[in-house]
């Protein structure tokens, strides 16, 4: 039996209907807003995988093309590989639900979302979000704690739930927040220098609205939701817990002061295998159990070193942010590029400029489009350490990247002003903290680097929290442990004016307005510390760009004049590239970008276009040749597909008889604009002799002649 159960958020409603589609699957839901429907199910395993530590939760995210009637490009015509939107959106559905799940449960589950109906206007990822939510709610999945995702606009007349994507476009604000109804649980936005406070209201804003969604979850589990699978107890004997601690509490604090994070790891590292080694091979469960001590031991620790004793392993204060060192111009031969390091984390950022041709091409369920600006980040493991296969980007590398993409966006030059397609990539060199915010600030600076003209630099820097019964710390730039075992990742991007991108995962309940607020204010402070130290390096974009970039020039041309710069079959496009070697691109509305690394190539393309677009001015003297001879006149070409008629009567200063006795067909002379009416140009080239005459110092002589009936009006012909 279908159930439907439905709630009006902002000016629309939003549905939850289940026991309609995939019933066999553990649970699943169509949630429906506006025409965007998107199924998502709940499956997990009946058995339990063993010798795993970690949470086997998988989550996929597919947007079908029928779903906006379209069919798919390529030779295959059907979905292929998941797209960048995809992969980001099934991230979004991950990060906030994995906490959610109970300690130890440990069947292979899996969260699929599929678009089936986009009506281009309502987003279905933050209903893949809430519709996986739903789906483990009704489920006999152990996952209690339900959860909703609303989108925040903020435009003229203040903040918007669930903004269509018309109303995105003029908004200044793109934020995604996520929580239960009681907590919030993740955060991620996307801005134009919004203030800490407009954010802040924001997040309260949608937090407001999460509620209804999570009261229709509720409704249903009371409804259809079958008793939940129990998940295996394992508690850890406590003189085994006290015998573990014992044997490894001094030398793992000892470890943990080794400001040398390769070290530490190392170290660490060979207090668990000593430890482990120090029990029988065969007793599986007791060295499982020693593990997890080992585990809570080391988180026990680290945070107590900060809530109790109020220091961090590296002795810094709560504010305190790592040595910053930044260099710009470094690799010879790049656009721009830049090295960032801040303590043991450093990003590597080049900037390449390119043309139009080098333009992203997208086809996603919204439509074609293009992308001028591209960000791409990548993690190889020596930055840590490590030794693995070098493989395309994954969940996390795109992740990252586009958290970096988000940041930087708002700040980059128009088309208009700046006309290249410009690529950013960080190479992530060492890591140990919040690499993203170092790929922002080197991105910022290897852009100013290339001769970007940026509105403003953008910092970024990822803030922490530790928070029990005893109270609350908030860290600035936290280092990796302080990510591991504390309770907030928040990582907070901006200019000097405000916020441009923010993202935060919380790992605990009860995070008050209070805490927003001190975070936020925290991570302005740090942020204009770390702007304050790339201002050093490079204070504003360089005023050229490198000369190995090209030399894009732009210049209008009338929109009737577009197809002569082609020419037929592209012929006169084709022959002004083979002449110059430049790059050419010409847009519908008579904007034409020349491109060439070579500054005098481009001219001359300019020039020749010019040329050929060019129109007939009044009282300007031409060159003209001679095109064809009429009883009343001639027709002179005087640019380029442009003619205009010498009557016989402004041949000469004296009677003219024949046309023929003053000129010939393919004669150049020098003629003047009288007149232009329309298509028409009249020409003179007694004018010409005029005025030379007049520059010799000799008088002209009157001339005065009738014009003939028969001459016809004088008109301006396109070849």
């Amino acid at each position: 039996m279908s159930i439907r159960k439905e709630t009006v958020i902002g000016n629309q409603t939003l549905s939850l209907e289940v026991g309609k589609v995939a019933k066999q699957a553990d649970g699943s839901v169509l949630v429906r807003l506006g025409d965007t429907v998107v199924l998502v199910t709940a499956t997990a395993d009946r058995r339990e995988r063993t010798g795993v530590d970690f949470l086997p939760l998988t989550v996929d995210y597919r947007e079908n093309t029928y779903a906006a009637g379209k069919i798919p490009g390529g030779f295959f015509k059907r979905e292929g590989r998941p797209n960048e939107k995809e992969t980001l959106t099934a991230r979004m559905i991950d990060r906030p639900i994995r906490p959610l799940f109970p300690r130890g449960w440990r069947c292979e589950t899996q969260i699929v979302a599929l678009v089936l109906s986009a009506d281009l206007e309502n987003d279905p990822d933050i209903l893949a979000v809430t519709g996986a939510s739903a789906a483990l709610t009704i489920s006999d999945i152990p996952f209690d704690v339900p959860i909703a995702a609303v989108r925040v606009g903020l435009g003229e007349a203040g903040f918007t739930i669930n903004p269509t994507t018309t109303q995105l476009e003029k908004s200044r604000l793109d934020l995604v927040v996520v929580g239960s109804d009681t907590e919030l649980v993740m955060v991620e936005a996307g801005a134009n220098e919004v203030s800490e406070k407009e954010m802040i209201d924001a997040i309260l804003f949608g937090h407001a609205e999460i509620i209804n969604l999570v009261a229709l979850q509720k409704a249903l589990r009371k409804e259809v939701g079958p008793p939940r699978r129990t998940v295996p107890a394992t508690e850890i004997p406590a003189d085994l817990h006290r015998e573990v601690e014992g044997k490894i509490s001094g030398p793992l604090w000892e470890a943990m002061k080794i400001r040398t994070k390769i070290e530490s790891y190392r170290r660490i590292g060979e207090i668990e295998k000593a430890l482990l080694e120090s029990y029988p091979e065969d007793a599986v469960e007791v060295r499982s159990f020693v593990k997890a001590v080992f585990e809570d031991v080391h988180k026990t620790l680290a945070r107590k070193e900060i809530l109790e004793k109020g220091r961090r392993f590296d002795d810094r204060g709560f504010e305190d942010i790592r040595p910053i060192t930044c260099e710009v111009g470094i690799l010879p031969r790049t656009h721009g590029s830049a090295l960032f390091t801040r303590g043991e984390t450093q990003a590597l950022v080049t900037a390449t400029l390119g043309t139009s041709e080098d333009a992203q091409r997208i086809d996603w369920l919204e439509g074609e489009s293009q992308k001028r600006f591209m960000l791409h980040y990548n993690f190889p493991p020596f930055s840590v350490g490590e030794v693995k296969f070098l493989r395309g980007p994954g969940r996390r590398e795109i992740g990252h990247g586009a958290l970096a993409e988000r940041a930087i966006r708002p700040m980059m030059p128009s088309d208009e002003q700046f006309p290249y397609t410009i690529r950013l990539v960080s190479d992530i060199l060492e890591s140990n903290g919040s690499s993203s915010m170092a790929s922002i600030c080197g991105g910022s600076l290897a852009l100013m680097d290339a001769g970007v003209p940026l509105k403003e630099a953008i910092g970024g820097i990822a803030m922490g929290l530790v928070k029990d019964e005893r109270g609350y710390v908030i860290l600035s730039d936290i280092a990796g442990s302080e990510d591991h075992y504390g309770d907030m990742d928040f990582k907070v991007a901006g200019t000097r004016k405000g916020i441009t991108a923010l993202q935060m995962d919380i790992k605990v309940k009860g995070l008050s307005k209070e805490i927003l607020e001190k975070a936020l204010a925290q991570a302005y402070r740090g942020r204009m510390k770390i702007l304050d130290i790339m201002e050093t390096s490079l204070p504003q974009p360089r005023s050229n760009i490198s000369v190995y970039a090209p030399r894009i020039f732009s210049i209008r041309v009338p929109k009737d004049k577009i197809r002569e710069v082609i020419g037929p079959g592209g012929k006169m496009i084709r022959s002004i590239i083979e002449r110059t070697g430049c790059k050419i691109d010409i847009d519908d509305d008579g904007k034409v970008d020349i491109a060439s690394v070579d500054e005098a190539s481009a001219l001359k393309a300019i020039e020749i276009i010019k040329e050929i677009t060019a129109e007939a001015e009044i009282g300007k003297t031409y060159l003209g040749k001679v095109v064809r001879i009429v009883a009343f006149g001639a027709f002179v070409e005087v640019l380029p597909g442009i003619e205009g008629l010498l009557h016989i009567s402004e041949i000469a200063e004296h009677r003219v008889k024949t046309v023929q006795d003053e000129i010939q067909e393919g004669e150049e002379i020098l003629v003047k604009v009288i007149d232009v009416d329309g298509d028409r140009i009249r020409l003179s080239r007694k004018a010409v002799l005029r005025e030379k005459r007049g520059e010799q110092g000799t008088p002209p002589e009157p001339t005065p002649q009738e014009e003939p009936r028969h001459a016809g009006r004088p008109h301006r012909r396109s070849r």
